[in-house]
C-alpha cells in the first residue's frame, strides 16, 4: 500500500500519476484494485481540496450542467432538472467536490452516471456511496454502469436503449463498447421539444478525437460514433470525460489541412489558457461532424490521409495515427 501511494504522490504530473497507477491497477484483482483506488483518494483529498474549485454552468430551459475539472485533465459533471432540483453527477471521481457544488447549488443529488469503470471515472463511486451510507438523511443514491463488476458501488446495470429519469429529465443509454466492453454514454433530453439535449460520451467521444480501443474493435468505435452518435441532433451538447483539445486538433489539422473549421478552433484553443481550453467543451454533434477526422471516416480527404478506400479500415488506420502522433 505504502509503495502504491508514494508512487501516486512522488510521480512529477497528475497525468504521470495515473499512468502509473493504471498499471498497478492492471495488474491486480479487481477487488484489491478498487480497495487501492479507494486508498489513493482518501490520501490524496488533502492535497485537492487546497486546491481553488473552478467550475463551468451551462444553463438551459429545463437542464443546468456544471463542469466540474477533476485531477489534470478529467471532467465530472452534475446535471440538474431547474423544475424539481434533482441532480445526477457523471464520473464522480472526486467525490467531495461534486458535493461542495451540490451544497452550493441546493439541488438533491440521488444519482451518479458512470460511464467506464476505469479508475479516473469510477475511482471515486464507492467513496461517494460511502458518504451517503454515513449520511442516511441524504437518501439512496443509485449507481447506474454498464454491465461489468470493474465498476464500484453499482446498483442499476444498463444496456442499449435503457430509459431513466432525473426529475424531469429524459436519460437513454447508449451502449459504446470500445474503449472499454461496457462503456456507456447517457442522453438527456428535457420535456421541450426544442430544446437541444446533452450527451454525456466518457472516453468514447471526445471534442475532436476519440477514445483508445483498449478493448474493442474498430468496428465497435465506428458504430459507436457512425451509428449511434452521429445519430443524435446536431444541436446536441458533447460533455466528453477529458480536455484534450489541442492535441486532438492538431492531428485533426495534419489528416485534414485544409478544413477551415478545424484550423480555426485550433487556432483558438491555442490562443487560449487552461481555463479557455475548459470552455471548449460542451462541444456538439454537429460541430464533431465538422472537425473530428474520427467521425469523418467517410470523407475522401480523411481516407486519403491513411491510404484507405473504406470507412472501417480507415477507422482503424486513423486510430493507429492517433497512437503514435
Amino acid at each position: 500500500l505504502f509503495i502504491f501511494v508514494l508512487l501516486g504522490f512522488t510521480a512529477p504530473s497528475i497525468t504521470r500519476r495515473g499512468t502509473l497507477m493504471s498499471a498497478l491497477l492492471n495488474l491486480l484483482p479487481h477487488r484489491l484494485s478498487q480497495r487501492l483506488t479507494a486508498l489513493y483518494f482518501t490520501v490524496s483529498s488533502f492535497s485537492l481540496q487546497r486546491r481553488p474549485l473552478t467550475t463551468q454552468q451551462t444553463a438551459m430551459a429545463s437542464m443546468t450542467v456544471t463542469k466540474i475539472p477533476a485531477l489534470k485533465d478529467n471532467f465530472m459533471y452534475l446535471v440538474v432538472c431547474n423544475a424539481t432540483r434533482q441532480a445526477a453527477v457523471v464520473d464522480p471521481v472526486e467525490p467531495d467536490r461534486v458535493l461542495e457544488v451540490a451544497r452550493a447549488q441546493g439541488c438533491k443529488l440521488n444519482q451518479l452516471l458512470t460511464t467506464h469503470h476505469h479508475w479516473d471515472h469510477a475511482g471515486g463511486n464507492e467513496t461517494l456511496c460511502e458518504r451517503y451510507r454515513q449520511n442516511p438523511d441524504w437518501g439512496e443514491l443509485t449507481v447506474y454502469g454498464g454491465d461489468d463488476d470493474r465498476i464500484g458501488g453499482l446498483t442499476n446495470r444498463v444496456r442499449q436503449d435503457d430509459a431513466f429519469t432525473i426529475g424531469q429529465l429524459r436519460v437513454r443509454c447508449l451502449s459504446t463498447p470500445c474503449h472499454t466492453t461496457s462503456h456507456v454514454c447517457y442522453y438527456v433530453e428535457g420535456p421541450g421539444a426544442d430544446e437541444p439535449g446533452a450527451v454525456f460520451t466518457g472516453d468514447t467521444l471526445f471534442l475532436a478525437g476519440c477514445g483508445r480501443f483498449f478493448e474493442g474493435t474498430p468496428q465497435q468505435m465506428y458504430d459507436a460514433l457512425i451509428g449511434k452518435l452521429s445519430a443524435l441532433p446536431d444541436g446536441t451538447r458533447v460533455y466528453c470525460g477529458h480536455e484534450y483539445a489541442v492535441q486532438n486538433l492538431r492531428f485533426g489539422a495534419m489528416v485534414e489541412p485544409a478544413n477551415e473549421d478545424t484550423r480555426a478552433l485550433l487556432e483558438k484553443a491555442q490562443q487560449a489558457d487552461l481555463e479557455g481550453r475548459r470552455a471548449l467543451v460542451p462541444s456538439t454533434i454537429g460541430q464533431e461532424k465538422r472537425i473530428n477526422v474520427f467521425m469523418r471516416v467517410h470523407q475522401p480527404s480523411v481516407q486519403a490521409f491513411v491510404g484507405q478506400s473504406t470507412p472501417l479500415d480507415t477507422m482503424q488506420a486513423l486510430r493507429a495515427a492517433k497512437d503514435k502522433f
